[in-house]
């Protein structure tokens, strides 16, 4: 008995620490800027922007981060190039986890 609720409070746990992170990416994305280019829910407003929600994580972190380091460096990703800079990796990978589950 005392483990089954051991093991429910574990599970609760988990899942409430999952929507902390995800609370954590949508305000880094309205905080950050994003929301101005790639709209508020991850779907841009103008074609010259891509739409990011989505996305699977790992491509959103490596083309944030390719952008970051200057790697990628075709359209539009010279501007947001001094957005990003103002992000940390780990603020990118929230950020990233968020629209991948949008």
């Amino acid at each position: 008995m005392k483990l089954r609720f051991l093991a429910g409070m574990f599970m609760l746990l988990s899942l409430s620490l999952g929507s902390v992170q995800a609370d954590e990416g949508a305000d880094l994305y309205q905080a950050k800027g994003c929301v101005t280019c790639h709209g508020a829910a991850g779907i841009s407003p103008a074609p010259i922007w891509p739409n990011v929600a989505g996305q699977h994580k790992q491509y959103l972190v490596a083309q944030m981060k390719d952008i970051k380091t200057g790697k990628r460096n075709n359209g539009m990703s010279v501007t947001m190039q001094a957005i990003i800079a103002a992000v940390s990796d780990e603020e990118i990978e929230k950020i990233a986890d968020w629209l991948s589950k949008l």
